[in-house]
């Protein structure tokens, strides 16, 4: 029994006794009882209380060993008891970890299942925008379908295609020769056979060997070297066939004549019948009826021109075969320097320049810088008069002819120019009248010319000193003289402008062609007075305008034996409206076999927000180019001439850059009828109306890559759902092809892997025959744009399409150090003068300019730095257009994060772009770069619109 218990039963016991002694207890008793009970009760409980906590243990939970045995001692039942709890209690301990264990497994496994069903979900989202997108696609198609239905019930007109070329099946058929008179006066209506020049066949032109046929004047040879590059030019030109039957017209090579055969060529007469069909006469000599011998003559010569180019008998002034041989030529076409009154026969006979330049090539070295504007002499001539009535001294001394009245009014300027070069002025002039030494007797002719002075290097050096050159116009009845069009080329070619005194009577070459205004300055010989306050009054700038306006004229036209024949060529077919041959395109060649299927990959969805631009016009595919055979009879000669339309500015090449008949290229200019109607001012109008002015129109992405093929995947991946997006040009530059396990990304529009040719930067400016859209986007490989930015960039080239249009702008700056050449900066400044074509739309067009008639210095320069192909398209574009290049947006650098090193970041890039700025500036002989503090940006771009308001613009 415990202590507790004892204590119980005492209790109990007293407690009991208590109340039978209270029961006989007085009640003063009672009290002091009670009083003594309260003062011993408490000192009982005091003494329990501090019995009992001495012998509980100051930890309640755990207990000492011995404290346990005594325990177990007192009650080994209760103790085992209290074990079974123990180890039931560790049992429960074990279940609970396991279970625990069991349900942390379970969670990790169900937040693995969690993040793979989010995985899922991210896929099916993606899978539904790629769905979205395709029915959004679907249903642009289906409303493109109902647009193209009601245009063509409203038009009611089929497409047609391109129409076949239709030739000549036969030789020309000999007819009865033209009467003298009927010669006087041929016109291309009266004298020229149409029948055998349809619009679509290309305008062929065959060529008489000149090696086996000699039709010369007066009896001669021809000289070796135009027979030998007059041969070797034509073979360059698109339209030259071998096939006499195919021909539209015959070019026979009848000049220049040298004098060491005549006394064979007149011993070898002969009146040999008309020789079998396809036959060719043999060379030597000839007489007056020579021409009637040509196998396709057709008995009056129709369809003929012939080409008799002066050049080593510049000197002398002669060149004209009509004078004085006898020479029938029946109904054919002269080409010639020279031409009196009576002979030239207007829209019919052609004055040519003479033969002064190389074959071909480069010829900008010839050329003079253009600046300053004023140049030291104000005006240059050096001359001296010669013909039939001798020398200027015995002019002077009025010789008694019927030219007298002529003679006076040479004298009379000559004397006036005298004196106006000696007067009390502050400019100066270089007037020479009479040669030192004096020039030999050259062969007299029916009219008095102004023979050359000099070397050729020394009138050079004089002109290019010169403001302006002096033109003389011969006196007589000549309408152009070969000494005439020498002066021309050499002025031209130095960089002085002409100044024609007596222009009025003449006629300058391809005057169908060139608007000569625009180059030259002709004033009648009465305004010999007024000549010095008229070049006064020119102000610089339009000196430098028609400088520049002379150089390419000069250089298109004049320069070479080649630009010579392909302007002829041309020149002849403009005539006839026959449209040119198109442009040979570069051919892509894919960089894979054609058995090999690149592997595909889903592209990523760029989740990256962009700016809204209103809505998209369906993006029609850009139909065949319907203009091939009315755009040459529509457009004027203005428009070929004005520098406002780069592309009428070289019309008579080869070849028509703007329109190739192989390429599909926009639909008609002309103006499109609504489809949808609405209030305006939301863009929906310009996109569904117009079409940005231009309907239906797509554009083609070319990037340049080399050996970064996952930059490559990415800026790709980056294009699915691009809206106007034709097709991807990849020009791999590399000489290893891609890797074979390469996967491409499926943006939904053709990818082209081009393989270059070399690794070239000019390739970024080939004009493969895979893009068939006038809009081409330059892209690098590691430019990072987004949707909105191309979209907004193509909107304003379609309204630009003469210029660049791009992102990054960079511009150029005159050395402040040195003072004597161009830096190249892209610093953030406030204007610019370049936009780089790492990310920059243009005209395809301006890839024809680029590869065929850009200099190959400039080119070669490219390829020898690795460097510069965007700034010589600048130069290119600005020196076509005299325009600056637009800038769009405020991004200023378009490189992704993370790309590899690309070569812009190498420490010499800087120093060899300087140099290029240099070198261009010399090739096109001043810089043609234009600076611009213009930026386009979207028309509400940064724009608070009130609250009120908004919803009038929920499109943009």
């Amino acid at each position: 029994m415990t202590s507790y218990e004892s204590l119980g039963g005492l209790a109990a016991g007293a407690s009991s006794g208590l109340c039978h002694w209270l029961k006989h207890m007085k009640l003063y008793r009672v009290v002091g009882l009670m009083a003594l009970c309260l003062l011993i009760v408490p000192f009982i409980f005091y003494q329990l209380l501090m019995s009992a906590e001495s012998s509980v243990p100051h930890n309640d939970i755990h207990r000492s060993r011995s404290q346990l045995d005594t325990f177990e001692e007192v009650s080994p039942l209760k103790a085992a008891d209290l074990k079974l709890r123990i180890d039931e209690m560790l049992r429960i301990k074990g279940t609970v970890s396991l279970e625990l264990r069991d349900l942390e497994s379970r969670r990790q496994k169900l937040q693995s299942d969690i993040g793979l069903y989010n995985q899922k979900i991210d896929e099916l989202k993606q899978e539904l925008a790629r769905q979205q997108t395709e029915l959004d696609r679907l249903k642009i198609s289906v409303e493109q379908a109902q647009v193209a239905q009601r245009e063509a019930v409203l038009r009611n007109t089929p497409e047609l295609a391109l129409p076949k070329p239709l030739y000549s099946d036969s030789l020309p058929s000999p007819v009865a020769p033209a009467g003298k008179e009927q010669r006087r006066v041929c016109k291309m209506s009266s004298c020229f056979d149409h029948s055998r020049c349809s619009l679509t066949s290309g305008f062929p032109v065959y060529l008489y060997d000149p090696d086996t046929v000699s039709v010369v004047n007066g009896g001669y040879d021809i000289d070796g070297f135009l027979r030998t590059t007059i041969k070797q030019t034509l073979g360059y030109n698109a339209h030259l066939t071998t096939d006499p039957k195919k021909a539209c017209v015959f070019l026979v090579l009848v000049g220049e004549a040298l004098p060491e055969h005549e006394a064979t060529m007149k011993n070898n007469r002969y009146n040999a019948p008309q020789q079998a069909e396809g036959a060719q006469p043999e060379a030597g000599s000839v007489n007056a009826t020579r021409l009637r011998l040509l196998p396709y003559w057709g008995g009056d010569g129709r369809n003929h021109v012939l080409l008799n180019f002066a050049r080593r008998e510049i000197g002398t002034g002669t060149g004209n075969m009509l004078r004085g041989t006898g020479i029938d030529t029946g109904r054919a076409m002269v080409v010639q320097s020279s031409f009196e009154e009576s002979q030239f026969r207007a829209g019919f006979d052609l004055i040519a320049p003479p033969i002064l330049g190389p074959p071909g090539g480069d010829v900008w070295q010839e050329c003079a810088q253009m600046l300053p504007a004023r140049r030291k002499y104000l005006l240059s001539f050096q001359g001296e008069l010669s013909g039939q009535n001798g020398s200027a001294a015995g002019a002077a001394q009025g010789a008694a002819h019927d030219d007298t009245e002529l003679d006076m009014v040479d004298e009379f300027i000559i004397e006036h120019l005298k004196e106006m070069s000696s007067g009390r002025t502050q400019d100066h002039f270089m007037l020479q009248f009479e040669c030192v030494p004096a020039t030999e007797q050259r062969h007299p002719t029916s009219v008095r010319d102004w023979s050359l002075c000099g070397t050729d290097n020394s009138r050079k050096s004089v002109l290019k000193e010169s403001t302006f050159a002096l033109l003389l116009a011969p006196t007589g009845t000549a309408v152009s003289s070969t000494l005439l069009q020498a002066r021309l080329y050499e002025a031209l070619r130095a960089g002085a402008i002409p100044l024609i005194l007596g222009g009025d009577q003449v006629e300058l070459p391809y005057a169908e062609t060139i608007e000569w205004r625009r180059v030259v300055i002709a004033l009648p010989k009465a305004r010999i007075t007024e000549l010095h306050f008229l070049l006064r009054a020119i102000p610089d700038a339009d000196l430098l305008t028609m400088r520049r306006q002379g150089r390419l004229v000069w250089e298109r036209y004049l320069s070479s034996v080649q630009s010579t024949v392909d302007t002829i060529v041309a020149s002849l077919r403009d005539r006839l409206g026959i449209p040119p041959k198109p442009v040979r395109a570069v051919v892509a060649h894919s960089v894979f076999n054609s058995s090999f299927v690149p592997l595909k990959s889903d592209p990523v969805i760029d989740a990256e927000p962009e700016e809204s631009l209103g809505p998209i016009e369906p993006p029609y595919p850009s139909p065949a180019f319907r203009r091939n055979y009315t755009a040459a009879l529509m457009q004027s000669r203005e428009m070929w001439n004005d520098w406002a339309d780069p592309f009428a500015l070289y019309p008579q090449l080869p070849f028509d850059p703007v329109l190739p008949s192989d390429a599909k290229f926009i639909g008609s200019h002309m103006g499109f009828r609504p489809i949808g109607k609405g209030a305006g001012g939301a863009g929906k109008e310009f996109g569904e109306s117009l079409g940005g002015n231009y309907p239906r129109e797509q554009f083609t992405i070319v990037i340049l890559t080399y050996e970064r093929e996952q930059v490559l995947m990415d800026s790709l991946g980056r294009l699915y759902g691009l809206p106007y997006l034709h097709k991807v040009i990849v020009v791999w530059n590399s000489p290893k092809p891609p890797l074979e396990d390469l996967r491409w990304p499926d943006i939904g529009v053709p990818v082209h892997v081009v393989r270059a040719p070399r690794n070239s930067l000019n390739n970024r400016f080939l004009p493969f025959d895979a893009i068939e859209t006038e809009a081409v986007l330059s892209v690098d490989d590691d430019a990072h744009l987004r949707h909105d930015e191309i979209l907004f960039g193509f909107r304003v080239w379609r309204e630009h399409r003469d210029r660049v249009v791009g992102f990054p702008g960079r511009f150029h700056a005159w050395d402040v150090n040195t003072l004597d050449s161009w830096n190249y900066n892209s610093n953030y400044s406030c204007e610019l003068s370049m936009v780089l074509t790492g990310a920059a739309f243009i005209h395809k067009y301006y890839t024809y300019l680029y590869t065929y008639t850009l200099p190959q210095a400039i080119r070669d320069k490219v390829d020898e730095y690795m460097n510069c192909e965007d700034i010589a398209m600048n130069f290119l574009v600005s020196h076509v257009t005299r325009k600056p290049p637009v800038k769009v947006t405020s991004r200023w650098t378009f490189r992704c994060p993370g790309c590899p090193v690309s070569l812009s970041e190498d420490d010499t890039h800087f120093q060899e772009r300087h140099k290029c700025i240099n070198f261009f500036t010399k090739v096109f002989g001043y810089t043609p770069l234009l600076n611009t503090q213009y930026r386009a940006d979207s028309i509400l771009f940064k724009t608070r619109i009130p609250h009120d308001k908004q919803k009038c613009f929920k499109f943009i």
